[in-house]
């Protein structure tokens, strides 16, 4: 461990030392990547909708700042999920001179590519995956991670659950977010007195969920947790519902779920069900506002919490560009951590040391049907819960924490 930690800080050495030499935007242009789901079970995630979210954060700064002359450029490639595919293309990225890559809504491609690119005159700006080893063990100075981590994500959902449903089932798909949210999600339960009774892993990308609800029937636990995403988190509400799951006094739980999510569900089948979102586009008037022009450009659809936080990376990134005049990698990064962080989608946050975002979540509760005034009027915002109490504190674990 030791060595490790030698040898990282020997890198960020290095890094500190090129920065001083990297104070120019190199060419004259700064060039960015989408790397994201544009086919799989989270394309409604991110997809063409962090693309859209890029380009409105370019078109706003160039509005905000007239006096940056240089070019911004937005390219784009769908990493299919496989975090060899995903490495290829940001190495090949940085050969082409791109500035930050941006979104990567899969933790092992997220992490892969974050070790790709340490030392690197890259950044990365992490807005769709959840890991939080992004900013303990892994964290870098390349690295900012913008939208949630598993462990803020899960917290206010096992809290609040944990009130009324002692004993807990855990569907979770098998890849390191699902298990590292578990994870974090058991510690809780644990400590408030309460046991998981069960727990089953299934495969990404999964259609059948009946063995797995079946099991978590079975186990007359209080809680069945659902651990998916996008597509997979849909199939497995709506089979859970059919084996009336949840009318047999079992409580049904989403410990990670976004607003297309809830859209591929249908309010009937998801009425009633709690968790903690990252955004909601009808929070206040500026949550409104950025929501009103995003659905303009992307067939009515509002954006969800990783579009959303795609817009508030991408914005602060172009603003540290900037203010640094430089648009080498480490350099943006350092310099973002310096700015305050305020814009339409995440309002006022903060960045921390480690490159995690510190801002509001939600706990909330989807409407029923009755309840629904408007297209995706989903949520009724139970709670909001600071980023100070949402998100763990600096881990010792990270080489850039003091």
């Amino acid at each position: 461990m030791q060595l490790l930690k030698a040898s990282i800080a020997a890198s960020l050495l290095s890094v500190l030392v090129c920065t001083t030499t990297h104070s120019q935007i190199a060419g004259d242009r700064v060039k960015l990547g989408v790397l994201s789901d544009f086919s799989g079970p989270y394309s409604s995630w991110g997809g063409n909708g962090s693309v859209i979210a890029t380009e409105m954060a370019v078109e706003d700064f160039k509005k905000a700042h007239p006096e940056a002359s240089y070019k911004i450029e937005i390219v784009s490639a769908d990493f299919q999920l496989k975090a060899d595919l995903a490495v290829s293309i940001a190495r090949k990225w940085v050969d082409e001179g791109v500035n930050a890559i941006i979104d990567i809504p899969h933790s092992p491609s997220a992490l892969a590519v974050n070790a790709a690119l340490r030392g690197s005159a890259t950044a990365l700006l992490v807005s769709g995956s959840a890991h939080n080893d992004l900013t303990t063990r892994d964290c870098s100075p390349n690295t900012v991670h913008w939208t949630y981590d598993q462990a803020a994500i899960g917290k206010p959902t096992t809290v609040a659950m944990s009130e009324g449903g002692k004993s807990w089932f855990f569907v979770t798909v098998n890849a390191a977010g699902g298990k590292a949210l578990e994870d974090s999600s058991r510690e809780i339960i644990l400590a408030n007195g309460g046991k998981v009774v069960g727990s089953v892993r299934t495969p990404p990308n999964n259609p059948d969920f009946a063995s797995q609800l079946l099991q978590a029937q079975a186990s007359k636990a209080d809680v069945v947790a659902i651990l998916q995403g996008g597509s997979d988190t849909i199939n497995a509400v709506k089979q859970a519902q059919e084996f009336g799951i949840p009318n047999g006094g079992q409580k049904l739980v989403l410990l990670w779920a976004l607003i297309t999510d809830i859209h591929g569900m249908g309010l009937k089948v998801a009425q009633d069900l709690v968790f903690t979102e990252a955004f909601y586009w009808d929070t206040d008037d500026n949550t409104r506002s950025f929501s009103k022009r995003f659905s303009e450009r992307f067939d009515g659809k509002v954006p969800t919490s990783v579009q959303a936080g795609t817009y508030s990376v991408v914005t602060h990134y172009l603003k540290a560009v900037n203010a640094a005049k430089s648009s080498f990698g480490p350099t943006v990064i350092a310099k973002m951590k310096q700015l305050p962080v305020a814009d339409q989608a995440f309002g006022s946050s903060t960045l921390r040391e480690d490159g995690r975002l510190l801002h509001d979540l939600y706990l909330v509760q989807v409407k029923t049907p009755s309840e629904s005034r408007e297209p995706w009027d989903y949520y009724k915002i139970l709670r909001k819960v600071p980023g100070s109490e949402a998100f763990r504190p600096p881990s010792k674990d990270c080489i850039l924490v003091n």
